[in-house]
């Protein structure tokens, strides 16, 4: 959710999976609605294929995490080409579609 309004913010994202954990980047770094939203409120909602989760993002930094930072690079780069920008890291748990 927006942390200004409180409404529901949904993107389309390309992402990587890594450690049973989703990575996604920002190419407008911190300039990004939905990473200034993460920053304040971390609780997201997100969908891979037709499962859906609950969970936290976080902003990976790449000066204290940067063996991560580098794995998460080099899947980004052998998927779509392109590496440049903050990554973010997804945890969720899965919803079941019955609650």
């Amino acid at each position: 959710m927006g942390w200004k309004t409180g409404k529901k913010h949904n993107i389309e994202i390309w992402f990587v999976e890594h450690g049973g954990r989703y990575y996604i980047v920002s190419e407008r770094e911190y300039k990004a609605h939905w990473v200034q939203n993460i920053l304040v409120k971390p609780q997201v909602s997100f969908s891979v294929g037709n499962a859906s989760f609950q969970g936290t993002a976080r902003i990976v930094y790449q000066e204290k995490e940067s063996s991560l930072a580098a794995q998460i690079s080099i899947l980004m780069n052998e998927k779509y080409g392109w590496n440049k920008g903050v990554f973010v890291e997804l945890v969720g748990s899965f919803n079941s579609p019955n609650t």
